[in-house]
């Protein structure tokens, strides 16, 4: 009975320990740090799990653990899955909370902007969507955390663009339009003074580039961030299939036939084609239910 609380245990321990691991290197993210690298907190963390299974192993091997010392090991180790465990909880819920109230800024945001309203939102659902089907090598240096949070504030930039311009009923002209095309440059100047947002500046500043490179600032193809990419594409098909002052509502059908003829000189083809594979369900579900689109 010994051996075998001591073997549970000490499997017990090196789950924690993986467990811990990585939960740290999934929670680079805008929530926590904000910054490449382990915070010194997480670095004890890990040294301390590894001691305490060092130590267990040692009473182990030796030591001559009794009923007692064996049920003290084990019941330590449950203690640190339980805290563990909690921990995630919390960082979690802080997660939720904070996006929560994020949409909550961004839909006051965009109620000035009848053009605008739950377009952001719909964008984040529509990017996360995509995010799921998209394959491991795409994901890869795409935090989901920081993924959600750009894609949300990918248009906030368009705050400090003028109500006329935002609720013109038809098409801009030349001067109007190149004010609009300061909107990823006025979101940066909105989040600069955040740290935490450095590592999605890039994804919200470049959301409006081309394949082709006649995108907003010239950047062509793979020079693209891909999460810039990916929100480009959800961007245009919820521009596509809401209702605009200037235009009627387009339907999903439409949405991918266009999607289909820009991929590959405004749209990254790749991204393009694994969007349109998506059932049309999963994408209708994303619309924000109080959105008339």
């Amino acid at each position: 009975m010994v051996t075998a609380l001591i073997v549970i245990g000490s499997a017990i321990m090196v789950g924690n320990i993986v467990a811990y691991v990585r939960f740290i290197r999934n929670s680079t993210d805008i929530m926590l740090s904000g910054k490449h690298g382990e915070p010194l907190w997480e670095k004890i963390g890990l040294v301390l799990l590894i001691f305490f299974l060092a130590g267990y192993l040692g009473v182990a091997f030796a030591g001559k653990p009794d009923y007692l010392m064996a049920g003290i090991l084990f019941f330590g180790a449950i203690f640190v899955s339980l805290a563990l465990v909690l921990m995630y909880y919390l960082v979690d819920t802080l997660k939720d909370r904070s996006l929560e109230v994020t949409e909550t800024l961004i839909g006051v945001i965009e109620a000035r902007d009848s053009n605008l309203n739950g377009h952001s939102r719909n964008v984040q659902m529509l990017c996360m969507c995509l995010y799921k089907h998209l394959p491991t090598e795409m994901k890869e240096g795409i935090n989901p955390v920081n993924f959600e949070y750009a894609a949300l504030l990918h248009d906030v930039g368009k705050l400090g663009v003028p109500e006329a311009i935002l609720n013109k009923p038809g098409k801009l002209d030349p001067d109007e339009w190149d004010v609009m095309k300061q909107h990823p440059k006025i979101a940066m100047d909105l989040l600069k003074s955040l740290p935490s947002f450095e590592n999605i500046k890039d994804w919200i500043l470049y959301h409006h580039e081309r394949i082709d490179g006649k995108g907003y600032y010239g950047i062509p193809g793979d020079d693209i961030p891909m999460a810039a990419r990916i929100i480009a594409v959800c961007d245009t098909y919820s521009a596509i299939t809401m209702r605009r002052s200037y235009k009627d509502k387009r339907t999903h059908e439409e949405a991918i036939e266009i999607i289909k003829d820009v991929a590959g000189s405004q749209l990254d083809p790749d991204i393009a084609t694994i969007f349109m594979t998506i059932p049309k369900e999963e994408l209708q579900a994303c619309t924000p239910e109080t959105v008339d689109f």
